[in-house]
């Protein structure tokens, strides 16, 4: 009986006859600037090394198959290209089970003719079993300066000091200064407790060399509808904050560690706001590399 009731304006669902659930926060639980996007831009493309004898800045990106680690490398490079950019070649085939990533290899990133003083070195994806995917001691090995580029991962054994593609004594500017782990957000719930391990296992044996570590989040996006309608809420989002929560529990790492972004997937064009999450995070990311390559010239 009677017209029916206007719809609210932000989606919730009926907790009770008196109570509503909102999928999204009162205010934002951190604080980002929006507007950031050409002076985060500007700052990086003009960033300069502390270390006089290293020219770039290595970063190791790994992740579990499917979290979209190339496809960040690739939208790093779209972010400054200003275009969609597919370097990283990235594995299409829906329910593939095997990292489409083979060979170690680094990525210069560019901005219009300009080459940025840091370097992704992108590595297989990691499977929870033990005979699969990459395996940890060729990730630390990798991150060490051990693993020269163009070695192709073997799932049965890591790179030993007699292959040809091992460095015995690798120089400072052959390390990397820290590792990113691409996390997809609408799997963290349910990463497998033996990929947890392995992943104990890297960062037990990097930390003790003092490598930093940082979790990008993926599919903030696919995870939320809040955020899938508007990018802007993803850090008014309940179920993307629960999620980072929940990473950071898992996997060991601060919240300031971790940030949420959305990679370019399906667009033609670049967008501010997916390029100025991604900018943070890449700003965060060589800054905590950076204070790692200061720290070598005390160790």
């Amino acid at each position: 009986m009677g017209g029916a009731a206007s719809k609210p304006e932000t989606p919730s669902i009926q907790t009770s006859p008196t109570e509503t659930y909102s999928p999204e926060l009162e205010k934002p639980w951190r604080t980002f600037d929006w507007g950031q996007k050409e002076a985060l831009k500007e700052k990086l493309e003009n960033f300069s090394l502390s270390h006089p004898d290293v020219k770039e800045i290595k970063i190791l990106v790994a992740g579990q198959i499917g979290a979209g680690k190339s496809s960040f490398i690739n939208s790093v490079q779209s972010v400054f290209q200003r275009r969609i950019s597919s370097r990283a070649l990235v594995e299409t085939s829906a329910g593939d089970s095997r990292s489409f990533t083979q060979n170690l290899k680094g990525f210069l990133i560019r901005s219009g003719t300009k080459t940025l003083p840091f370097v992704f070195k992108d590595i297989m994806g990691l499977e929870p079993e033990v005979l699969a995917g990459a395996q940890t001691d060729d990730i630390i090995n990798a991150l060490f300066g051990h693993v020269k580029d163009g070695y192709k991962f073997n799932q049965e054994q890591a790179l030993t000091h007699k292959d040809e593609h091992y460095t015995s004594d690798p120089a400072l500017s052959d390390q990397s200064f820290c590792l990113v782990y691409v996390i997809a957000a609408d799997l963290v719930q349910s990463t497998d407790d033996k990929l947890l391990e392995k992943l104990k296992i890297i960062r037990r044996r990097i930390s003790e060399k003092g490598i930093p570590q940082v979790i990008v989040m993926t599919k903030v996006d696919e995870a939320c509808p809040l955020v899938k309608d508007d990018l802007r809420k993803v850090y008014l989002s309940k179920k993307i904050k629960q999620k980072m929560d929940l990473c950071s529990l898992k996997i060991g790492l601060p919240l300031s560690n971790i940030f949420p972004v959305k990679n370019y997937h399906d667009e033609i064009d670049t967008k501010d706001d997916v390029d100025v999450l991604i900018l943070k995070a890449l700003e965060q990311i060589v800054q905590i590399a950076d204070d790692r390559l200061v720290d070598t010239q005390c160790d």
